[in-house]
């Protein structure tokens, strides 16, 4: 199934609570992460998606009712040398999850086909077979039993423009913003036309595109967490641990605990 970005750019608000909505999110999240740890399984959710799109606030309430000992989160920026050195995909082989865990990427190993592409960091024969590589690894990844969510957030140039602005008038939020953003959106048109082919070639059967419309932050932030939720808990066993009858029986000694009927 092909797609368009045009078609993610209502930026329609969140219809219904967004509170009492995240906060459900939030406790199936939990309950989520628990059921990587007692059966043992391994997720990748991986954010794609322009600057300022709002990737960080979703990875925020992603992670907020989370144990950190079991998931770890990767902003990824420039390879270093050590890196460069490498195979491009090298340095994500070494952020894969082990059993019980979930690994975030904060952008990917589709900067092969993205940013290197746009910015001439990659030659074209290096970049057009990147879309082979990462099938493949993406293959290898879901054909070894790890759940694989891959979602992009997009937004409107218009709505960008905005939130570049907002940036700049808060002095607490200057940070986030620095000259490569306006490199990059120079070269939109290029961009949107490497995001077109990438979907093309990698919105594969089993590793699909998720797009997330993110002209609205709170109505991207639940649409996000909600592809997230639906998609792991059909992947994971759903399966709580049962009462181990040596640490019942302590319990019982202990303080005069009773299992509940």
């Amino acid at each position: 199934m092909s797609i368009s970005l045009s078609d993610h750019e209502t930026g329609a608000r969140y219809d219904g609570d967004y509170s009492d909505a995240l906060k459900v999110l939030e406790d199936r999240l939990e309950r989520l992460q628990a059921a990587h740890i007692i059966n043992g399984q391994r997720s990748i959710i991986m954010f794609e998606g322009w600057d300022a799109a709002g990737k960080g606030g979703i990875i925020q309430r992603l992670t907020a009712s989370l144990d950190p000992r079991y998931f770890e989160v990767w902003p990824i920026s420039a390879p270093n040398e050590e890196e460069r050195a490498r195979h491009f995909l090298w340095r994500f082989w070494k952020r894969l999850p082990g059993n019980r865990e979930i690994s975030i990427f904060d952008r990917s190993w589709y900067g092969r086909v993205l940013v290197e592409r746009v910015e001439g960091y990659a030659t074209e024969a290096e970049w057009r077979k990147g879309y082979d590589e990462i099938n493949e690894f993406e293959a290898q990844l879901t054909g070894s039993r790890t759940n694989l969510v891959k979602l992009f957030i997009h937004i409107t140039q218009d709505e960008q423009d905005r939130r570049f602005a907002d940036r700049l008038d808060d002095p607490w939020k200057r940070w986030k913003t620095g000259t490569e953003d306006y490199r990059n959106r120079s070269k939109r048109k290029h961009y949107l036309a490497a995001m077109d082919e990438m979907f093309a070639q990698t919105n594969t059967r089993w590793a699909p595109w998720k797009v997330i419309d993110g002209n609205n932050k709170k109505a991207a932030r639940i649409a996000a967490l909600t592809h997230i939720v639906e998609t792991l808990e059909s992947a994971v066993p759903m399966t709580p641990a049962e009462l181990d009858p040596a640490v019942v029986k302590l319990a019982s000694k202990a303080f005069g605990y009773k299992p509940k009927d």
